[in-house]
């Protein structure tokens, strides 16, 4: 099990404590933005495109993803500046996420405010980044760019494999 007693943030060369186990002792209200930003697994699920049934409200995701997410890897190609290019990206919070119902049931924000367990592959359980991807959770090298569909085509690429 990892266990980090700070963090070294390299932009803003500042060191950031973030608790060991935070996510077992403390709510998601309790933590700071370090231990926040470090629930995120980096999946890039939340950056895929959803579309939503106006009848059933039910969401289907797509495998079309914002443009400012990196395929291959998942990881947003500028996260700290991102508003500025995609002005309705989601910024979770703890308030936002009692009203979000289209998390996948892995993602580590809403599991624990479901009250359950990190995944067994989450990285601050294993210290990989890598198990996202082999457990298959991850839009790495599953999705493609906005900026390569037409917006007449996205319903053709929904997928199934977000759960």
């Amino acid at each position: 099990m990892l266990t980090l007693d700070y963090v070294f943030d390299v932009s803003n060369e500042i060191c950031v404590e973030i608790r060991a186990q935070f996510w077992k002792k403390y709510t998601l209200d309790e933590l700071n933005q370090a231990e926040w930003e470090a629930l995120c697994d980096g999946c890039g699920l939340c950056c895929l495109i959803k579309l939503e049934d106006e009848e059933t409200a039910e969401v289907a995701y797509t495998k079309v993803a914002c443009k400012l997410l990196d395929c291959k890897t998942a990881q947003c190609s500028d996260y700290p500046n991102r508003l500025d290019y995609v002005p309705d990206c989601i910024q979770l919070s703890p308030e936002k996420l009692q009203n979000i119902t289209w998390l996948p049931s892995s993602c580590a924000y809403r599991r624990l405010n479901e009250g359950k367990n990190l995944p067994t592959w989450h990285y601050l359980l294993t210290g990989s980044r890598e198990n996202v991807i082999s457990a298959r959770k991850s839009a790495a090298g599953r999705c493609i760019s906005e900026t390569d569909v037409d917006e007449e085509e996205i319903e053709d690429y929904i997928v199934r494999w977000v759960r």
